[in-house]
Protein backbone atom coordinates (compact mmCIF):
# COMPACT_ATOMS: atom_id res chain seq x y z
CA UNK A 1 0.00 0.00 0.00
CA UNK A 2 0.94 3.17 -0.42
CA UNK A 3 -0.80 7.15 -0.66
CA UNK A 4 -0.66 9.50 -3.33
CA UNK A 5 -1.32 12.68 -2.34
CA UNK A 6 -4.36 12.38 -0.62
CA UNK A 7 -5.70 8.88 -2.32
CA UNK A 8 -4.58 5.07 -1.10
CA UNK A 9 -3.57 3.30 -3.29
CA UNK A 10 -3.12 -0.96 -3.22
CA UNK A 11 -0.71 -1.60 -6.23
CA UNK A 12 -2.05 -5.16 -6.51
CA UNK A 13 -5.54 -4.23 -7.52
CA UNK A 14 -3.87 -3.51 -10.25
CA UNK A 15 -2.08 -7.08 -11.45
CA UNK A 16 -5.04 -8.23 -13.26
CA UNK A 17 -4.47 -5.34 -15.69
CA UNK A 18 -0.69 -5.49 -15.64
CA UNK A 19 -0.87 -9.38 -16.06
CA UNK A 20 -3.40 -8.78 -19.34
CA UNK A 21 -1.51 -5.84 -21.07
CA UNK A 22 2.03 -7.74 -20.71
CA UNK A 23 1.23 -11.22 -20.79
CA UNK A 24 3.17 -13.63 -18.94
CA UNK A 25 6.88 -13.53 -20.51
CA UNK A 26 8.20 -10.61 -18.59
CA UNK A 27 11.86 -11.22 -19.63
CA UNK A 28 12.31 -8.16 -21.23
CA UNK A 29 13.46 -4.53 -20.32
CA UNK A 30 10.85 -1.93 -20.17
CA UNK A 31 10.66 2.13 -19.84
CA UNK A 32 7.87 3.37 -17.89
CA UNK A 33 7.02 7.00 -19.10
CA UNK A 34 4.04 7.72 -17.10
CA UNK A 35 2.09 10.82 -15.87
CA UNK A 36 -0.18 8.97 -13.43
CA UNK A 37 2.54 8.59 -10.95
CA UNK A 38 0.05 5.66 -8.79
CA UNK A 39 0.17 3.29 -12.28
CA UNK A 40 3.87 4.41 -13.04
CA UNK A 41 4.81 2.94 -9.26
CA UNK A 42 2.67 -0.03 -9.20
CA UNK A 43 3.87 -1.00 -12.89
CA UNK A 44 7.50 -0.82 -11.52
CA UNK A 45 6.68 -2.94 -8.78
CA UNK A 46 5.18 -5.55 -10.58
CA UNK A 47 7.98 -5.56 -12.99
CA UNK A 48 10.38 -5.65 -10.02
CA UNK A 49 8.64 -8.57 -8.30
CA UNK A 50 8.51 -10.67 -11.98
CA UNK A 51 12.49 -9.83 -11.95
CA UNK A 52 12.17 -7.87 -15.25
CA UNK A 53 14.05 -4.71 -15.92
CA UNK A 54 12.90 -1.24 -15.54
CA UNK A 55 13.87 2.08 -16.62
CA UNK A 56 11.35 4.45 -14.84
CA UNK A 57 11.46 8.03 -17.14
CA UNK A 58 10.06 11.13 -15.66
CA UNK A 59 7.08 12.19 -17.26
CA UNK A 60 8.10 15.41 -18.32
CA UNK A 61 10.90 14.02 -20.97
CA UNK A 62 9.20 14.56 -23.77
CA UNK A 63 8.46 10.87 -25.55
CA UNK A 64 10.72 10.88 -28.56
CA UNK A 65 13.68 11.90 -26.26
CA UNK A 66 12.36 8.98 -23.89
CA UNK A 67 12.38 6.11 -26.89
CA UNK A 68 15.79 7.44 -27.31
CA UNK A 69 16.82 7.19 -23.65
CA UNK A 70 15.80 3.28 -23.94
CA UNK A 71 16.87 2.31 -27.03
CA UNK A 72 20.35 3.56 -25.70
CA UNK A 73 19.39 1.83 -22.35
CA UNK A 74 18.66 -1.39 -24.23
CA UNK A 75 14.83 -1.63 -23.54
CA UNK A 76 13.24 -3.75 -25.60
CA UNK A 77 9.79 -1.71 -24.46
CA UNK A 78 8.12 1.28 -24.17
CA UNK A 79 5.05 1.67 -22.18
CA UNK A 80 2.86 4.56 -21.50
CA UNK A 81 -0.56 5.44 -19.55
CA UNK A 82 -2.37 3.22 -22.06
CA UNK A 83 -0.03 0.13 -21.20
CA UNK A 84 -0.05 -1.29 -24.94
CA UNK A 85 3.67 -2.07 -24.91
CA UNK A 86 5.71 -0.22 -28.42
CA UNK A 87 8.30 -1.98 -29.63
CA UNK A 88 12.04 -0.57 -28.82
CA UNK A 89 14.67 -0.77 -31.99
CA UNK A 90 17.91 -2.61 -30.71
CA UNK A 91 21.30 -0.48 -31.47
CA UNK A 92 23.16 -0.02 -33.94
CA UNK A 93 25.42 -3.65 -34.71
CA UNK A 94 23.24 -5.66 -31.47
CA UNK A 95 21.75 -8.93 -32.32
CA UNK A 96 18.73 -10.12 -30.58
CA UNK A 97 20.86 -12.84 -28.57
CA UNK A 98 23.53 -9.96 -26.89
CA UNK A 99 20.45 -7.90 -25.95
CA UNK A 100 20.87 -6.38 -22.28
CA UNK A 101 19.37 -8.55 -19.87
CA UNK A 102 16.37 -8.15 -17.68
CA UNK A 103 16.55 -8.04 -13.64
CA UNK A 104 17.49 -4.63 -13.26
CA UNK A 105 16.63 -1.35 -12.36
CA UNK A 106 18.18 0.80 -15.20
CA UNK A 107 19.28 4.82 -14.45
CA UNK A 108 20.19 7.97 -16.59
CA UNK A 109 22.75 9.72 -14.57
CA UNK A 110 22.47 13.33 -14.37
CA UNK A 111 25.09 14.75 -16.23
CA UNK A 112 25.87 17.54 -14.32
CA UNK A 113 29.02 16.66 -14.03
CA UNK A 114 29.76 15.00 -16.72
CA UNK A 115 28.10 13.17 -20.36
CA UNK A 116 25.05 10.88 -18.56
CA UNK A 117 25.48 7.45 -18.84
CA UNK A 118 23.42 4.56 -18.41
CA UNK A 119 23.74 2.43 -14.72
CA UNK A 120 22.18 -0.76 -14.12
CA UNK A 121 21.75 -2.30 -11.11
CA UNK A 122 20.35 -6.09 -9.82
CA UNK A 123 17.23 -5.72 -7.92
CA UNK A 124 19.47 -8.49 -5.70
CA UNK A 125 21.90 -5.04 -5.40
CA UNK A 126 19.33 -3.11 -4.82
CA UNK A 127 17.51 -5.38 -1.81
CA UNK A 128 20.92 -5.67 -0.53
CA UNK A 129 20.87 -1.47 -0.27
CA UNK A 130 17.29 -1.60 1.03
CA UNK A 131 18.17 -3.90 4.12
CA UNK A 132 21.51 -2.03 5.38
CA UNK A 133 19.57 1.20 5.05
CA UNK A 134 16.59 0.15 7.05
CA UNK A 135 18.83 -1.23 9.57
CA UNK A 136 21.58 1.61 10.09
CA UNK A 137 19.20 4.32 9.90
CA UNK A 138 17.79 3.55 12.59
CA UNK A 139 16.66 7.25 13.88
CA UNK A 140 14.07 7.36 11.08
CA UNK A 141 12.76 3.41 11.52
CA UNK A 142 9.68 4.78 13.79
CA UNK A 143 9.04 7.75 11.07
CA UNK A 144 6.51 7.66 8.59
CA UNK A 145 7.90 8.79 4.85
CA UNK A 146 6.30 11.73 2.84
CA UNK A 147 7.97 11.52 -0.68
CA UNK A 148 8.19 14.88 -2.13
CA UNK A 149 10.08 14.24 -5.10
CA UNK A 150 9.84 12.23 -8.14
CA UNK A 151 9.86 8.44 -7.48
CA UNK A 152 11.42 7.64 -11.07
CA UNK A 153 14.71 8.66 -9.18
CA UNK A 154 16.44 6.50 -7.69
CA UNK A 155 15.80 9.08 -4.33
CA UNK A 156 12.46 8.92 -4.18
CA UNK A 157 12.32 5.18 -5.47
CA UNK A 158 15.13 2.95 -2.99
CA UNK A 159 15.33 4.91 0.42
CA UNK A 160 11.80 6.84 0.11
CA UNK A 161 9.48 3.98 -0.95
CA UNK A 162 11.32 0.26 -1.44
CA UNK A 163 12.29 0.94 2.38
CA UNK A 164 8.70 2.09 3.34
CA UNK A 165 7.30 -0.63 2.30
CA UNK A 166 10.50 -2.94 3.25
CA UNK A 167 9.91 -1.73 6.98
CA UNK A 168 5.98 -1.92 6.74
CA UNK A 169 4.81 2.06 6.47
CA UNK A 170 2.51 3.20 3.89
CA UNK A 171 4.59 5.97 2.13
CA UNK A 172 2.39 8.87 1.36
CA UNK A 173 3.95 10.25 -2.29
CA UNK A 174 3.09 13.48 -3.16
CA UNK A 175 3.51 14.61 -6.61
CA UNK A 176 2.32 18.11 -6.62
CA UNK A 177 4.98 21.14 -6.46
CA UNK A 178 2.85 23.20 -4.15
CA UNK A 179 4.86 23.82 -0.94
CA UNK A 180 1.78 24.94 0.70
CA UNK A 181 0.22 21.65 -0.16
CA UNK A 182 3.45 19.90 1.32
CA UNK A 183 3.28 21.42 4.64
CA UNK A 184 -0.69 20.60 4.63
CA UNK A 185 0.18 16.59 4.28
CA UNK A 186 3.13 16.80 6.87
CA UNK A 187 0.76 17.94 9.41
CA UNK A 188 -1.69 15.59 8.67
CA UNK A 189 0.75 12.47 9.15
CA UNK A 190 1.86 10.85 11.83
CA UNK A 191 5.44 11.23 13.13
CA UNK A 192 6.72 12.31 9.39
CA UNK A 193 9.90 12.04 7.31
CA UNK A 194 10.35 13.83 4.63
CA UNK A 195 12.59 13.47 1.40
CA UNK A 196 12.22 16.29 -0.74
CA UNK A 197 14.87 18.23 -2.68
CA UNK A 198 17.29 20.81 -1.01
CA UNK A 199 15.02 24.10 -3.43
CA UNK A 200 11.76 22.37 -1.76
CA UNK A 201 13.07 21.92 1.59
CA UNK A 202 14.84 25.55 1.82
CA UNK A 203 11.08 26.89 0.56
CA UNK A 204 9.25 24.97 3.30
CA UNK A 205 11.38 26.50 5.93
CA UNK A 206 10.93 29.92 4.58
CA UNK A 207 7.11 29.31 4.39
CA UNK A 208 6.75 27.50 7.74
CA UNK A 209 5.11 29.56 10.84
CA UNK A 210 7.27 30.95 13.47
CA UNK A 211 6.46 28.77 16.22
CA UNK A 212 5.99 25.87 14.08
CA UNK A 213 8.78 23.12 12.65
CA UNK A 214 8.95 20.38 10.48
CA UNK A 215 9.36 17.21 12.55
CA UNK A 216 12.15 15.49 10.64
CA UNK A 217 13.68 16.03 6.64
CA UNK A 218 16.37 13.50 4.65
CA UNK A 219 18.48 16.07 2.04
CA UNK A 220 20.32 14.32 -0.70
CA UNK A 221 21.80 15.59 -4.15
CA UNK A 222 23.79 18.23 -2.85
CA UNK A 223 25.56 19.92 -0.08
CA UNK A 224 23.37 22.82 1.43
CA UNK A 225 24.74 26.17 0.69
CA UNK A 226 25.23 27.60 4.63
CA UNK A 227 22.56 30.14 4.73
CA UNK A 228 20.03 27.38 3.35
CA UNK A 229 21.53 25.03 5.94
CA UNK A 230 21.16 27.42 8.90
CA UNK A 231 17.87 28.43 8.16
CA UNK A 232 16.90 24.98 7.39
CA UNK A 233 18.65 23.57 10.90
CA UNK A 234 16.43 25.79 13.01
CA UNK A 235 13.32 25.01 11.53
CA UNK A 236 14.05 21.30 11.31
CA UNK A 237 13.69 18.56 14.71
CA UNK A 238 15.36 15.96 13.13
CA UNK A 239 17.65 16.67 10.15
CA UNK A 240 19.00 14.29 7.84
CA UNK A 241 20.97 13.74 5.13
CA UNK A 242 22.47 11.07 3.32
CA UNK A 243 25.27 10.66 0.58
CA UNK A 244 25.33 8.24 -2.38
CA UNK A 245 25.75 7.70 -6.10
CA UNK A 246 24.29 5.87 -8.72
CA UNK A 247 26.43 2.96 -9.05
CA UNK A 248 26.01 2.18 -5.59
CA UNK A 249 22.90 3.96 -4.18
CA UNK A 250 23.18 5.30 -0.59
CA UNK A 251 26.53 5.26 0.73
CA UNK A 252 26.66 7.44 3.86
CA UNK A 253 23.90 8.77 6.41
CA UNK A 254 24.26 11.61 8.97
CA UNK A 255 22.02 10.82 11.31
CA UNK A 256 22.05 14.03 12.68
CA UNK A 257 23.47 16.54 10.69
CA UNK A 258 25.36 19.99 12.18
CA UNK A 259 27.10 21.05 9.49
CA UNK A 260 26.42 20.48 5.90
CA UNK A 261 29.91 18.68 4.84
CA UNK A 262 29.71 15.92 7.18
CA UNK A 263 27.84 13.78 5.31
CA UNK A 264 27.75 11.04 7.56
CA UNK A 265 28.96 7.84 8.65
CA UNK A 266 28.99 4.64 5.91
CA UNK A 267 26.43 2.16 5.70
CA UNK A 268 27.70 -1.47 7.03
CA UNK A 269 28.21 -3.41 3.53
CA UNK A 270 30.20 -1.33 2.16
CA UNK A 271 33.79 -0.47 2.14
CA UNK A 272 34.96 3.36 1.88
CA UNK A 273 38.15 5.19 1.14
CA UNK A 274 38.69 8.86 0.86
CA UNK A 275 41.69 11.64 1.83
CA UNK A 276 42.70 12.86 5.11
CA UNK A 277 41.84 16.20 6.96
CA UNK A 278 44.80 17.97 5.60
CA UNK A 279 44.90 16.19 2.01
CA UNK A 280 41.07 15.19 0.95
CA UNK A 281 41.04 12.18 -1.61
CA UNK A 282 39.22 10.38 -4.06
CA UNK A 283 36.18 9.25 -2.17
CA UNK A 284 35.84 5.07 -3.59
CA UNK A 285 33.28 3.12 -2.42
CA UNK A 286 33.18 -1.28 -2.70
CA UNK A 287 30.10 -2.93 -1.87
CA UNK A 288 31.08 -5.95 0.33
CA UNK A 289 28.20 -7.94 -0.75
CA UNK A 290 25.84 -8.26 -3.68
CA UNK A 291 28.38 -6.59 -6.43
CA UNK A 292 29.01 -3.09 -7.70
CA UNK A 293 26.33 -1.65 -10.17
CA UNK A 294 27.76 -2.08 -14.05
CA UNK A 295 28.40 1.06 -15.76
CA UNK A 296 30.19 1.95 -18.94
CA UNK A 297 32.39 3.82 -16.59
CA UNK A 298 33.01 1.71 -13.55
CA UNK A 299 36.12 -1.02 -13.32
CA UNK A 300 36.56 -3.86 -10.95
CA UNK A 301 35.22 -3.53 -7.89
CA UNK A 302 35.96 -0.03 -6.48
CA UNK A 303 33.28 2.97 -7.93
CA UNK A 304 35.13 6.59 -8.35
CA UNK A 305 32.46 8.50 -7.13
CA UNK A 306 34.05 11.88 -8.57
CA UNK A 307 34.03 13.19 -5.27
CA UNK A 308 36.49 14.95 -3.19
CA UNK A 309 36.69 14.01 0.41
CA UNK A 310 38.28 12.68 3.83
CA UNK A 311 37.43 10.64 6.65
CA UNK A 312 37.02 12.07 10.67
CA UNK A 313 38.21 11.41 13.14
CA UNK A 314 34.97 9.70 14.31
CA UNK A 315 34.83 7.50 11.06
CA UNK A 316 32.73 9.95 9.18
CA UNK A 317 32.98 11.16 5.99
CA UNK A 318 33.25 14.67 4.78
CA UNK A 319 32.47 16.00 1.55
CA UNK A 320 34.85 18.48 0.13
CA UNK A 321 34.42 19.32 -3.41
CA UNK A 322 33.40 17.33 -6.60
CA UNK A 323 36.80 16.54 -8.05
CA UNK A 324 36.39 17.92 -11.79
CA UNK A 325 35.39 20.92 -9.68
CA UNK A 326 38.32 21.64 -8.20
CA UNK A 327 40.34 24.77 -9.75
CA UNK A 328 44.07 25.05 -9.93
CA UNK A 329 44.92 28.26 -10.01
CA UNK A 330 48.56 28.52 -10.71
CA UNK A 331 49.71 25.34 -8.48
CA UNK A 332 47.21 25.98 -5.83
CA UNK A 333 43.82 24.93 -5.35
CA UNK A 334 40.63 26.42 -5.24
CA UNK A 335 37.89 24.07 -3.53
CA UNK A 336 34.23 26.29 -4.80
CA UNK A 337 32.85 25.46 -1.92
CA UNK A 338 35.48 26.99 0.12
CA UNK A 339 34.48 30.31 -2.04
CA UNK A 340 30.76 29.66 -1.96
CA UNK A 341 31.25 29.39 2.18
CA UNK A 342 33.08 32.36 2.87
CA UNK A 343 30.84 34.47 0.32
CA UNK A 344 27.56 33.63 1.47
CA UNK A 345 28.83 34.40 4.60
CA UNK A 346 28.22 38.29 4.05
CA UNK A 347 25.12 40.27 4.66
CA UNK A 348 23.18 40.48 1.81
CA UNK A 349 24.02 37.44 -0.35
CA UNK A 350 21.68 35.08 -0.64
CA UNK A 351 23.54 32.50 -3.10
CA UNK A 352 26.40 31.92 -4.41
CA UNK A 353 27.89 29.78 -7.06
CA UNK A 354 31.88 29.28 -7.98
CA UNK A 355 33.44 27.89 -10.74
CA UNK A 356 36.19 27.57 -13.39
CA UNK A 357 37.64 30.11 -15.74
CA UNK A 358 40.46 29.55 -18.27
CA UNK A 359 43.47 31.98 -17.96
CA UNK A 360 46.41 31.98 -20.27
CA UNK A 361 48.71 32.41 -17.25
CA UNK A 362 47.25 31.14 -14.19
CA UNK A 363 45.86 28.14 -15.92
CA UNK A 364 42.78 28.65 -14.60
CA UNK A 365 40.82 31.35 -12.16
CA UNK A 366 37.57 31.72 -10.26
CA UNK A 367 34.36 32.46 -11.36
CA UNK A 368 31.28 33.76 -9.53
CA UNK A 369 27.94 33.91 -9.82
CA UNK A 370 25.67 35.47 -6.69
CA UNK A 371 22.40 37.11 -6.22
CA UNK A 372 21.85 39.99 -3.81
CA UNK A 373 19.25 42.62 -3.60
CA UNK A 374 21.54 44.96 -2.15
CA UNK A 375 25.31 44.16 -2.82
CA UNK A 376 26.86 45.29 -6.01
CA UNK A 377 29.81 43.39 -8.02
CA UNK A 378 31.83 46.40 -7.03
CA UNK A 379 31.10 46.36 -3.32
CA UNK A 380 31.28 42.13 -3.78
CA UNK A 381 34.99 42.55 -4.65
CA UNK A 382 35.55 44.74 -2.06
CA UNK A 383 34.55 42.62 0.19
CA UNK A 384 36.66 39.82 -1.11
CA UNK A 385 39.38 41.54 -0.81
CA UNK A 386 39.96 41.08 2.74
CA UNK A 387 37.77 37.52 2.92
CA UNK A 388 39.69 35.39 0.73
CA UNK A 389 43.34 34.59 -0.43
CA UNK A 390 44.29 36.35 -3.76
CA UNK A 391 44.40 32.08 -5.41
CA UNK A 392 40.68 31.92 -4.42
CA UNK A 393 39.70 35.54 -5.26
CA UNK A 394 36.89 35.32 -8.49
CA UNK A 395 38.23 36.76 -11.34
CA UNK A 396 34.77 37.31 -12.82
CA UNK A 397 31.51 38.33 -10.53
CA UNK A 398 28.06 38.59 -12.26
CA UNK A 399 24.93 39.60 -10.19
CA UNK A 400 21.95 37.51 -11.64
CA UNK A 401 18.30 37.78 -9.72
CA UNK A 402 18.48 33.35 -9.42
CA UNK A 403 21.00 31.01 -9.87
CA UNK A 404 20.91 28.13 -12.77
CA UNK A 405 19.59 25.77 -10.10
CA UNK A 406 17.94 22.70 -11.27
CA UNK A 407 14.28 21.58 -9.72
CA UNK A 408 16.53 19.26 -7.00
CA UNK A 409 18.45 22.24 -6.30
CA UNK A 410 21.79 20.80 -7.82
CA UNK A 411 23.64 23.67 -10.06
CA UNK A 412 26.24 22.43 -13.10
CA UNK A 413 28.99 24.28 -12.54
CA UNK A 414 30.31 21.95 -15.53
CA UNK A 415 27.63 23.76 -17.89
CA UNK A 416 28.12 27.17 -16.79
CA UNK A 417 31.99 27.20 -16.61
CA UNK A 418 31.33 25.75 -20.46
CA UNK A 419 29.22 28.84 -21.19
CA UNK A 420 31.45 31.23 -19.75
CA UNK A 421 34.52 29.97 -21.54
CA UNK A 422 32.78 29.59 -24.83
CA UNK A 423 31.32 32.78 -24.56
CA UNK A 424 27.86 31.83 -25.02
CA UNK A 425 26.81 32.11 -21.34
CA UNK A 426 22.61 32.27 -21.43
CA UNK A 427 22.81 34.57 -17.93
CA UNK A 428 24.61 37.23 -19.37
CA UNK A 429 20.80 38.66 -20.47
CA UNK A 430 19.44 38.23 -16.49
CA UNK A 431 22.50 40.60 -15.23
CA UNK A 432 21.68 42.88 -12.84
CA UNK A 433 22.89 46.15 -13.43
CA UNK A 434 25.86 46.77 -11.21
Amino acid sequence: MFVLNDTPLDPTALHPRLQQALGDDLHHRYALRMRDTGLGLATLLYLKDHKAGVFPIHADIPAEAAKQMATKAGCDWFLEDNLVPQPLPRQPGQTASARPGAGVLVQMSSGTTGAAKVITRSWDNISTEVRHYADFFASAAKMTPVIACPVTHSYGLIPGVLVALHRGHVPVIIDAVNPKYVLRRLREVSNPVLYTSPAMLHTLAKLLPRDEELNAAVTSGTVLPDPWFQLIRARTRHLFQQYGCSEVGCIAINQDLQAPCDVGHPLPHLDLQAGAPDTPGQVRVQLTTGGPATTDAAGGNWVETGDLGYLAADGGLVFTARADDMINVAGLNVYPQDVERAVMCLPGVEDAVAFRLPDPQAGARVGLLFVSATLSETQLRAQCADLLADHQKPALLRRLPALPRQANGKISRRDIAERYASGTDHTADQQVPA
